[in-house]
């Protein structure tokens, strides 16, 4: 393989987008991840292809065992190699309730794709990793977490949110260290407010915190801010800094007075 091939989770829209976007422009071919049918997504696609990347759609849920399955075989079939694993599905609480008022069904529901579902499709593309990198030391790879600010930032009406942002963050811990003997980095980018749909409405909210200061960069954050950080990640301008954080936040969880 003359091209390297990453798998973008929830690759079609909002900030799985711009990572995809920087990827396809540094020259990797592509795996799209995605919950809507592949007719909703062709735009994006389309898009990608117009930066010279291969790309194919692998939809499916990444809670659901058999789906997680069915992409890593989609993408063994369809390139017979996986070199970054981009974990960025994630889906927010149907409802912000209050702590004292979280229900089992969000917790799951939140829990199961932010951290479960991420947690086992690294278990499956780690294995895959490794037995490529043992078949030629000179193999180029790992895993990079889209985590958030929740992971550290407390939230109390999606505190279902914020476990699972923070256990992935150990996750990212737990397979970097597993795979350092391997030298396939695991990394976490961990975005702060950024304009998505699922920020969408908060939008006057944020708009009215943001001008008073929250980030010290005083912007909300883009897509296209965190596909840089992976870009660089995945180009690999920090071979010796596995199972790090990078904030990509604007400054907003810098302590000040």
């Amino acid at each position: 393989m003359s091209k390297q091939v990453a798998l973008v989770t929830g690759g079609s829209r909002g900030i799985g987008f711009g990572i995809a976007r920087q990827l396809a422009g540094q020259g990797f071919d592509l795996a799209i991840n995605g919950m809507r049918p592949e007719a909703q997504v062709q735009e994006a696609l389309d898009e990608l292809r117009t930066l010279g990347a291969e790309v194919i759609y692998v939809p499916g849920d990444i809670g659901d065992g058999a789906a997680r399955k069915q992409m890593i075989d989609s993408v063994r079939d369809q390139f017979g190699a996986l070199n970054w694993l981009v974990n960025n599905a994630g889906v927010a609480p149907k409802q912000r309730l209050d702590l004292l008022d979280t229900t089992e069904d969000s917790f799951d529901f939140v829990v199961g794709t932010n951290l479960r579902g991420a947690f086992f499709l690294s278990q499956l593309a780690a294995n895959w990793l490794v037995e490529q990198k043992q078949a030629n030391a000179g193999f180029k790879g790992g895993i990079i977490n889209v985590s958030s600010i929740s992971a550290t930032v407390v939230s109390i009406n999606r505190g279902e949110y914020c476990i699972a942002k923070a256990g992935l963050s150990m996750a990212t811990q737990l397979f970097a260290t597993r795979l350092g003997e391997f030298d396939l980095p695991v990394y976490e980018v961990r975005p702060g407010v950024t304009k998505t749909d699922m920020t969408s409405g908060v939008t006057d909210k944020y708009d009215k915190l943001i001008e008073d200061g929250l980030c010290v960069t005083r912007r909300w954050g883009f897509p296209d801010d965190i596909g840089k950080a992976v870009g660089s990640l995945a180009r690999g301008d920090f071979p010796y800094s596995t199972g790090q954080v990078i904030m990509v936040d604007g400054g907003l969880t810098i302590p000040r007075l």
